[in-house]
């Protein structure tokens, strides 16, 4: 009777220690984040922005992946582009409802052009889950599913190998882009 007590209780110790462990899924989310930290992408995971399309396709809906990227000597006009069929378009009203929808008004943010109809031109793997970009004085911030990036499910192709170049290929083409806006917003 003793030796089932004994084997109950290793069973139990095991079972919650093997329920500590991260998931597969969670731990090449963690290697993506980290190596985007080491690249200067500065990822974080935020509330979806209200003109944001997030979770099933609602406006606002669920967390999302910023990755922002800052650059010194530089100055944006401050601008927000959705994805729309593969090209950038730019959004000039925001729905900015409380959480009461008690105060419901538009935010105006005024519409820049300069990447109007711009390809995306990401890499494969992440283009699907890009949503959107802003910017504004000295930073380019990229708002895409990070997570669908390393699930089986969304990503069959996933290899680690392939994370570091992705991100170096995300991150120029956020400074193209951030280049493209400066030099749109001088004329």
């Amino acid at each position: 009777m003793g030796l089932w007590i004994v084997v109950a209780i290793v069973l139990f110790v095991l079972g919650s220690m093997m329920a500590l462990k991260p998931s597969g899924v969670d731990m090449r989310l963690d290697t993506l984040r980290m190596t985007a930290r080491r690249l200067e992408l500065n990822p974080k995971l935020v509330a979806c922005p209200d003109w944001v399309a997030g979770k099933d396709g609602e406006f606002g809906r669920g967390m999302i992946g910023q990755y922002g990227l800052v650059i010194d000597g530089i100055k944006l006009p401050h601008s927000r582009y959705r994805v729309i069929d593969g090209q950038w378009r730019p959004v000039s009203q925001v729905n900015t409802a409380s959480k009461d929808n008690s105060d419901v008004s538009l935010s105006s943010v005024a519409p820049h052009y300069g990447l109007d109809k711009v390809e995306l031109e990401l890499p494969p793997a992440i283009q699907p889950f890009v949503k959107a970009l802003t910017t504004q004085a000295n930073s380019i911030i990229l708002y895409w599913e990070d997570i669908a990036y390393v699930r089986p499910v969304s990503n069959p192709h996933y290899r680690t190998a392939s994370v570091e170049p992705d991100l170096q290929l995300l991150k120029t083409k956020l400074n193209q882009w951030a280049q493209q806006l400066q030099k749109s917003g001088r004329s």
